[in-house]
């Protein structure tokens, strides 16, 4: 059976900040774009800096200690096995499936990014590439 063709888009940048910078950089950042910083009411080490352009988002998460402050991206899409061994094929490696929920990979150069399902709705049916 051929593969089905999937859909997926770069949609999230997210500030992974450790403990010990989590406040300032979630404030500072908030106060440079000009969106509060709206935390999530059911998981207290994220927050939201809102959709910007084309449906974009900047999302705050509190890492744990040890991890350097660092950017990351996520890509969504409506299939995650099929999106990930896509990516492979580019040159990303997997890093870790997390909680069966979504896979952490690195690109060649060894950036993080993860693998999400869809997590923007009608951004993601306005933006988003298909893969045959």
């Amino acid at each position: 059976m051929p593969d089905m063709p999937h859909r997926s888009r770069l949609s999230i940048l997210l500030l992974d900040l450790p403990p010990e910078a989590h406040a300032a950089g979630r404030a500072f950042w908030a106060a440079a774009t000009g969106h509060p910083a709206k935390p999530d009411d059911t998981d207290e080490d994220w927050s939201s800096l809102g959709s910007f352009a084309d449906g974009w988002h900047v999302e705050v998460q509190r890492t744990g200690s040890g991890t350097p402050p660092r950017w990351h991206v996520d890509i969504e899409t409506d299939d995650i096995p099929a999106e990930v061994a896509r990516l492979e094929a580019l040159g990303a490696r997997r890093l870790a499936e997390i909680g069966g929920r979504f896979w952490q990979m690195t690109d060649p150069s060894g950036l993080v990014f993860c693998v999400v399902g869809i997590q923007t709705g009608e951004e993601f049916d306005r933006h988003a590439t298909t893969w045959p």
